[in-house]
């Protein structure tokens, strides 16, 4: 440990800085919009690929450019623009298969109030103090406009009542506390729509019979063990693009599971990988779930044409071999 002494630079200082380590900047005022827009400390973590390994002062390998590096974070930004388009139609999806079988198989809407359904570890409590937690800033935001409402001078007191009624329905969280009492929490497809990824993938591990977790792992075209690691996974993959942190070349701390037999389309290449922390595998995973619930969709193709835009990425840093679509997976 030492204390830390690392000077502040402006952007002229940074890309003299840029300059001194080897780095070639054709259109020196392009290169300041860039950093004033992106900041510095963001676009080193794009820039090591393109260091000299183990080099103590920084320096790039030989020809490197700020296009190259630009380019790389713009191909990085939206390569996670498709990750998160994908995770959001299998989340989607995964509330519905839960939603859609839990209900109906105990014939109980409120089935996720009852404590039995959960394993003794799971935090029951924490998911019904998340879901009264949602309806009581819901009602608060609506009486708070109701508030507005009251005090517009330019509506006669039936507009505002009519408005009052439609700002009520706006959401199901305001909506169920002002209209049913008992149960005091909402039914359980509308639970599942206000939790976050992580806490979907936390209720299915959590869920008591593996005769259950079965079932809804059927409905995907998966085991029970691949969709409850393939949640965990996805949900540290969805964190990470949501908070805007570089993915194309991370290596994961976290390791999915792998299909270990022939049931499950899976590529070639992957099924005796040694290293599954790579994002090649994370694009599998979001293939996988695409083809199950959306076999029709495009990403497949918005995924193979951001590729062929950027093609001095290096894509074996991210996991793929350099005839990763002739496999069958992705056919």
């Amino acid at each position: 440990m030492r204390k830390f002494d690392k000077p502040v630079i402006d952007v002229e200082q940074q890309i003299k800085i840029l300059k001194d380590r080897g780095l070639a900047i054709q259109g020196t005022e392009k290169a300041k919009l860039f950093l004033h827009a992106v900041s510095f400390f963001r676009l080193s973590a794009y820039m090591r690929p393109y260091q000299v390994n183990h080099d103590p002062l920084h320096r790039f390998n030989s020809a490197t450019t700020f296009k190259q590096i630009t380019q790389t974070y713009e191909f990085d930004r939206k390569l996670r623009l498709l990750v998160m388009a994908a995770i959001e139609r299998l989340e989607v999806s995964v509330r519905a298969v839960i939603g859609s079988y839990l209900g109906p198989k105990y014939n109980n809407p409120h089935w996720y109030l009852e404590r039995i359904h959960f394993k003794k570890r799971y935090e029951h409590d924490r998911l019904l103090q998340t879901i009264e937690r949602k309806q009581k800033e819901a009602n608060q935001s609506y009486q708070r406009e109701c508030v507005r409402i009251e005090k517009a001078r330019d509506k006669s007191e039936q507009d505002k009542e009519a408005l009052k009624a439609r700002r009520a329905k706006e959401s199901y969280a305001r909506h169920y506390p002002l209209t049913y009492s008992e149960p005091s929490l909402m039914p359980g497809w509308a639970m599942l729509e206000e939790l976050t990824l992580g806490d979907l993938s936390h209720l299915y591990a959590g869920l008591a019979k593996d005769s259950d977790k079965k079932a809804i792992a059927k409905e995907l075209g998966l085991s029970m063990p691949l969709l409850e690691s393939w949640l965990k996974t996805l949900t540290t993959i969805r964190n990470i693009c949501a908070h805007h942190g570089r993915f194309w070349n991370r290596e994961l701390g976290i390791k999915p599971e792998l299909p270990k037999d022939g049931s499950i389309k899976w590529p070639d290449y992957q099924r005796h990988v040694q290293d599954n922390t790579r994002t090649a595998v994370v694009i599998s995973i979001l293939q996988y779930f695409i083809t199950q619930i959306s076999p029709h969709d495009d990403w497949k193709h918005e995924l193979i044409e951001l590729f062929e835009k950027y093609v001095e990425i290096d894509l074996a840093m991210m996991g793929f071999p350099s005839d990763w679509k002739a496999d069958p997976f992705w056919n």
